[in-house]
């Protein structure tokens, strides 16, 4: 299928900022496979051309990419669907009703790496403490992006465990996974706690 018989969807509700865009190009440049599982949804306009009511920003990256042509099975079609459908598909298409589990993706996932998950499209920040011991920090904290943004705390030393009981409480801790040395807490509630 040529891709010059696709356009953007002219009323996507969706924006992607730079960066994000980059790591969506090349994911699909590292991994072009995925499309045959996960098509685009496509309607036909009245000009005959096919636009995207779910996978704009994957048509976009493909162009960037500079393809001229795509295997037809990237691309399906919601001709039959109302336009109610296609607009409730084009919202809940884009939907992140999960969440993730950064323990279990750190615990769990051996050989993926913090990078990795970064290069995949999870904004994950590392916030690394100096190598030497410090009576400021609380250990390392990973913090998820959004929509509801997660910190992980490692802690690495005494001088760590001691700082947390002080801001948080033994309770706190001992509820928690103390045999991992880590925890996490919701964003709001961490920086709430320690601006305190």
């Amino acid at each position: 299928m040529k891709l010059s018989s696709l356009k953007l969807n002219p009323t996507n509700p969706r924006i992607i900022k730079d960066d994000k865009f980059k790591k969506l190009v090349q994911s699909l440049k590292d991994f072009p496979e995925m499309m045959e599982k996960r098509p685009i949804v496509c309607v036909t306009d009245i000009d005959g051309k096919m636009f995207p009511i779910g996978g704009n920003m994957r048509l976009k990256a493909l162009r960037e990419l500079g393809m001229k042509e795509i295997p037809d099975s990237w691309v399906v079609l919601a001709d039959d669907w109302t336009e109610e459908q296609r607009k409730e598909f084009t919202i809940k298409d884009n939907v992140g009703f999960g969440e993730w589990n950064f323990k279990d993706l750190q615990d769990g996932w051996e050989g993926v790496s913090i990078g990795d998950l970064n290069k995949w499209g999870i904004d994950v920040e590392i916030e690394e403490k100096e190598n030497k011991k410090s009576r400021g920090t609380v250990g390392n904290a990973i913090i998820s992006d959004r929509p509801h943004a997660l910190v992980l705390i490692e802690i690495k030393d005494d001088i760590d465990m001691a700082n947390f009981k002080s801001i948080f409480g033994d309770d706190v801790w001992i509820k928690n996974d103390s045999e991992q040395q880590r925890m996490i807490f919701d964003y709001n509630y961490f920086i709430e706690k320690i601006k305190k």
